[in-house]
C-alpha cells in the first residue's frame, strides 16, 4: 500500500505511545498554544504514569522563557528563575515550569555554571540524569517522546544514565545517591556501568562534596521506601555508608550469634533489617530502628561459660552488649546532628533508642506501669512498641509470632497502659491537682524547695492515683512544711 505524506505521518503518529494528560494541564497547554508556545510533561510524572502510578508532582518543560511564562499566567512564583524555573499556580495546582535548557559545567557539584535555553525538548531531555526521567509527553495530545530508551529501561526495571555515567555523575554529585534512592523506591536494579561509575574515585570525591542537607533529604527517601535495606546495602557496597555514617558501617563483622539463638545477623545487618521492619510511613521509628543498636560495637564483650546442663562440661561463648542502648543513643545524637536533622527529631529518636530495652513482666504493679508511662512519655508509647517489633523483625527478618510469649507480654503491657490512660491517671507534674502557687500560698519559700515537694507529691500520686485531689495533696504538703519549719 502506498501512503501520501499526510497519511504516512498519520500512521507514524498513531503508532506512537500516548498517555492521558490531566485536565488541568490540558487547560494550561491551551494558554501556551494560544501564545505560540509548546509544552511537555517531563520527568518523574511521566515515569510514574508509565509505572501505572499516580503522579504526585507535575513538571512541565516549555520553549517559553520564564518572563514569557509570567506574562501568560496570572499567578507565578519565581522559585528558580535563575535556572529557568518558575512555579505556576493554576486551577488550584502547583506546576513547576522550566524553559528548555542546556547546561555547562558544575564546578560546585550542584548548580550549573551556566544555563542556556535549548531549541528543542530533545535537547532539554539530553541534560537529564537517568533515561527513565528523560521521557516527555506532549500536553497537546499526550504523545510520548523517548529519545534515550527510558520506557524500555522502566519495563526492564533498570536505572541507567543518559549518556556516559561518569559524565552525568561528575556534573552533579547527588546523582549517584539519587540512583541508589530510586533503586530502593522503585525496586529497580542499577545498570552495571552506572553502578561501577558510582565507586570511581573521582565520582566518590564529587559525592563527598554534596551538602549534607541534600544527602539527608535523599537518605530520608531511602528510609521511607518499601525496603530500605536495598539502598543501605548499596550505600555500603559503594563506600558511601562508611563516609557519611561510619558509626553504622562499623557494625559489619560485629557478630551477635551465640548458643541462645537471639540473633542471626551481625550488628550492621540487624540494624538494617530492623529498619525494614519499622512502619514505612514513620520516619522517626525507621531512624530509631536503623540506629537502635549502633552502640553495640563499642560495648561488645564475650563471656566463656561452662555448660552445666545438656552438653555438660562444654565451654561456650556468650556475646553481651551491656549498656549498649545508652551508647547507641549518644552515637545517634552525634550522627543525626551531623546530618543536620531538626532538634525535635533528634530528641525523639534518641529517647526511643534509650528506652528500647524495656523488659516487662506480668508481676509489674499498676504503679510500675504508671512509672513506665512517665519515663517513656504517653505520646511516645506507640512508637516505642513499633521499635520493639522492628527490633524483633531484624533478628531473623521475621515478624513477631503472634502466639509467642513475647507477643502475649507486649499485648498485656499495651492493654494495661490503655487502662491507666482511660483512668486519667496523672502522668506529669502538670496534671497534679496542686501547683507551685498553691505551695507558695501554703507558706513554702520560693526556690528549689517548691520543685522538690511537687516531685514528691507526684510520686505519691503514682503510687496511689486517688491521692490526686487538692485536699489530699495539700495535707501531704503541709506535713512536709512542718518538717521544713522544724529544721530551720
Amino acid at each position: 500500500m502506498v501512503y501520501s505524506v499526510t497519511e504516512f505521518v498519520s500512521v507514524i503518529l498513531s503508532s506512537m505511545k500516548h498517555i492521558s494528560i490531566p485536565h488541568e494541564l490540558k487547560k494550561m497547554n491551551e494558554l501556551f498554544v494560544a501564545n505560540g508556545f509548546e509544552a511537555y510533561l517531563v520527568g518523574g510524572a511521566v515515569r510514574d504514569v508509565l509505572l501505572k502510578k499516580e503522579a504526585s508532582d507535575w513538571d512541565v518543560a516549555t520553549n517559553a522563557t520564564p518572563e514569557e511564562v509570567m506574562r501568560i499566567f496570572h499567578h507565578v512564583i519565581p522559585t528558580g528563575i535563575a535556572h529557568g524555573t518558575v512555579t505556576v499556580l493554576f486551577l488550584k495546582k502547583k506546576v513547576e515550569v522550566t524553559t528548555y535548557r542546556t547546561e555547562a559545567g558544575y564546578s560546585d557539584g550542584r548548580h550549573p555554571d551556566s544555563v542556556q535555553y535549548a531549541a528543542s525538548i530533545e535537547d532539554d531531555l539530553s541534560r537529564r540524569d537517568f533515561t527513565m526521567n528523560a521521557i516527555a509527553a506532549s500536553l497537546s495530545d499526550g504523545r510520548i517522546l523517548d529519545p534515550f530508551g527510558g520506557e524500555k529501561d522502566i519495563k526492564n526495571a533498570c536505572i541507567r544514565t543518559v549518556g556516559q555515567a561518569l559524565d552525568r555523575f561528575m556534573e552533579d554529585g547527588l546523582r549517584p545517591v539519587r540512583a541508589i534512592r530510586f533503586s530502593a523506591q522503585l525496586g529497580f536494579c542499577i545498570e552495571n556501568e552506572t553502578a561501577r561509575a558510582i565507586s570511581l574515585p573521582d565520582v566518590q570525591k564529587k559525592i563527598q562534596g554534596v551538602s549534607i542537607e541534600r544527602f539527608r533529604d535523599e537518605f530520608d527517601k531511602m528510609l521511607l521506601s518499601k525496603k530500605p535495606s536495598r539502598a543501605l546495602h548499596e550505600l555500603e557496597k559503594c563506600g558511601l555508608l562508611a563516609f557519611f555514617i561510619p558509626e553504622l558501617a562499623s557494625g559489619r563483622g560485629a557478630t551477635q550469634q551465640d548458643i541462645r539463638g537471639f540473633h542471626e545477623y551481625d550488628v550492621l545487618d540487624h540494624n538494617v533489617y530492623a529498619c525494614d521492619g519499622a512502619p514505612a510511613e514513620n520516619l522517626l521509628v525507621r531512624l530509631a530502628a536503623l540506629f537502635h543498636d549502633v552502640g553495640k560495637t563499642g560495648t561488645r564483650t564475650v563471656e566463656k561459660r561452662v555448660l552445666e546442663t545438656g552438653a555438660a562440661g562444654k565451654t561456650v561463648e556468650l556475646i553481651h552488649f551491656h549498656g549498649h542502648e545508652a551508647l547507641s543513643a549518644t552515637l545517634t545524637r552525634t550522627i543525626l546532628s551531623r546530618l543536620k536533622y531538626p532538634n525535635a527529631v533528634i530528641d525523639h529518636v534518641c529517647h526511643l533508642i534509650k528506652e528500647h530495652m524495656f523488659h516487662y513482666e506480668s508481676t509489674w504493679t499498676d504503679a510500675a506501669i504508671r512509672r513506665f508511662i512517665v519515663r517513656v512519655g504517653k505520646k511516645n508509647v506507640d512508637d516505642l512498641f513499633a521499635l520493639r517489633l522492628a527490633d524483633i523483625y531484624g533478628m531473623h527478618q521475621k515478624p513477631l509470632d503472634a502466639l509467642s510469649e513475647t507477643a502475649r507480654l507486649l499485648l498485656e503491657l499495651k492493654e494495661r497502659i490503655q487502662i491507666e490512660n482511660q483512668r486519667g491517671t496523672a502522668v506529669s507534674l502538670k496534671e497534679l491537682a496542686v501547683n507551685g502557687d498553691d505551695l507558695l500560698e501554703l507558706g513554702f519559700p520560693k526556690g528549689r524547695c517548691i520543685g522538690l515537694v511537687l516531685k514528691e507529691l507526684f510520686q505519691c500520686v503514682l503510687d496511689d492515683p486517688a491521692m490526686n485531689t487538692r485536699e489530699a495533696l495539700l495535707r501531704v504538703a503541709q506535713s512536709r512544711l512542718s518538717v521544713i519549719a522544724s529544721n530551720l
